[in-house]
This record gives C-alpha cells, structure tokens and sequence, in this order.
C-alpha cells in the first residue's frame, strides 16, 4: 500500500501496531490536544536520548585526548591521582605502554595506548552514528508539533470568531 502525500495538514501518527495517516484539520480541538501531548513526549524521549548519546560521547572523547600524556617524555613524572571527584593522591606514571578501560558494569580491560586509542574512536564513531539516526525524527517530531499547534491556534480562532458572530446576531 502506498502512502498518502503529505502537505502540512497530514502526517504519520505511529501506533504501537501500525501508522495510519491523519488529516489534523479533521481533529477535534481536544484530539489535537492529546496528539501535542504525546509528540511533546516524543520530543522530550529523543531529546534526552541525543543528549546521553552526547555527554557519553564527550567522555570518550575526553578519554581518547587522556592518552597524548602517555608518552616516554612523561614517563617517571609525578600526578595526582583521583579518588573521588574532590580527592586525589599523588602518583608517578610509571607506564606509558598500557591503560586500563572501563568497558562496563565494573570490567576494565587492559589495552596498549594505540589499542585505546582506536577503541576511543570506534566507540565515538558509533555514537556519531547513533546520534545522526535520531536527528530526522527528532526534527520530523518538532515539524509535527509545531503543524498541531498552528492548527489548534487556528481552531481557536475559528471557535472564538464563531462565538463572536452568534453573540453579535
């Protein structure tokens, strides 16, 4: 089956089984209410989404530039050494070789900086993709919204010029 064409006044709503094209200007005034509601949730889900997707994102990034320090000229050097966010202790850099990567839910693994350095970016490069997946229909999502809200303000310009005609007649 084809799909219907699409202008301002129609779009996909999808529903857990299947989408079906709605004309919005056929939508009650409520209707159209509900309908900003869940595309307001949409938006809100895919927002929150891009944005976990990028704060990991900068932190592989952060991680991957980490690894300029490790090299024979800083070998031997002191550091401080993080506890917590607020504590550290001092340290020396005693090798420049190896790092260990967090990989999730308490596993570290051991990796040469060359290792880690392409894990870093493989990992920021899925994100990248990731995030670039999410970005249409997070637009398609505000286009939609905001074809609501026009079309409920324009809803309520009728109702109230209607009502002003009766009460003037």
């Amino acid at each position: 089956a084809r799909a219907p064409p699409r202008c301002c006044m129609c779009f996909r709503v999808r529903r857990p089984v299947m989408a079906q094209a709605v004309n919005i200007s056929e939508l009650s005034l409520q209707q159209l209410e509900i309908l900003k509601n869940q595309l307001d949730q949409e938006v809100e889900f895919l927002s929150s989404s891009v944005g976990q997707l990028k704060l990991v994102q900068t932190k592989y990034v952060e991680a991957k530039e980490c690894l300029n320090v490790l090299n024979k000229a800083n070998e031997g050097k002191e550091l401080l050494v993080p506890l917590t966010s607020s504590m550290y202790v001092p340290g020396k850099l005693s090798d420049v070789e190896h790092v260990l990567i967090d990989v999730g839910t308490g596993y570290y693994v051991e990796k040469t900086a060359s290792d880690a350095r392409d894990f870093f970016k493989r990992k920021i490069d899925f994100l990248t993709k990731q995030i670039e997946k999410i970005q249409p229909a997070l637009q398609e999502k505000h286009a939609m919204k905001q074809a609501v809200v026009d079309m409920m303000s324009l809803k309520i310009q009728q109702l109230s010029a209607s009502q002003a005609g009766t009460t003037k007649a």
